[in-house]
């Protein structure tokens, strides 16, 4: 075995966004792949959301960026097949979920199987859904935080990649709770997708 040099590494691992609204976690991942963190790129960001003002940013990033609106479609399957051939004629490898809003059903996910990860606000299981921080503030706990996944069919169900806590303070109002989350997020997902798109260290000898 010799180690792999620069001449011999592999291509980046073409990842394909879903965003419905700021994108603050796409951000995060595009400036750790510009500062050489993951060996990755974004092949494209697809919308749910027209309006998303995470679309607009990466357009104007110069990132390749598409526009589909459910409401455009009469079934689920039809918008989700309109998103996978988007995906799939920019040659993705890895789905990334960040901040989008739907729940993604089995004509995205097939092709897709264990290829797709989501960032949730909260210690899955605890908390699924809508409104993570207000329902952990709800429930009264001390320890909040959030979790990368891999996607199923179920609501925040699939299997735990990573997770890091936070602690809930006192005084924390469901804006302050998420924006320190936020911040931890931001860390997260990208330290998951380097390690899923690193390169092998070693290749066969020749």
């Amino acid at each position: 075995m010799t180690p792999t040099h620069g001449a011999d590494m592999p291509p980046k691992t073409k990842l394909g966004i879903l965003i419905s609204g700021r994108g603050s976690n796409m951000k995060a991942i595009y400036h750790a792949i510009q500062e050489g963190d993951m060996h990755a790129s974004i092949a494209v960001v697809i919308s749910d959301n027209p309006q998303s003002e995470g679309l607009d940013w990466a357009k104007n990033e110069g990132l390749q960026t598409y526009a589909i609106g459910r409401e455009s479609y009469a079934k689920k399957s039809a918008f989700e097949t309109a998103i996978c051939e988007k995906l799939q004629s920019h040659q993705v490898q890895w789905v990334v979920l960040a901040g989008y809003m739907r729940l993604v059903g089995k004509t995205l996910l097939s092709p897709y199987h264990n290829r797709m990860v989501n960032i949730h606000p909260s210690l899955l299981p605890a908390f699924p859904g809508l409104h993570a921080q207000a329902q952990a503030l709800r429930y009264g706990v001390k320890v909040s935080g959030c979790s990368v996944h891999f996607v199923d069919a179920s609501m925040d169900g699939g299997p735990i990649i990573a997770q890091e806590a936070v602690h809930v303070l006192p005084d924390d109002t469901e804006e302050s709770l998420s924006h320190r989350i936020l911040a931890v997020e931001h860390r997260l997902l990208p330290t998951v997708l380097k390690v899923i798109c690193s390169p092998p260290v070693f290749s066969p000898s020749s």
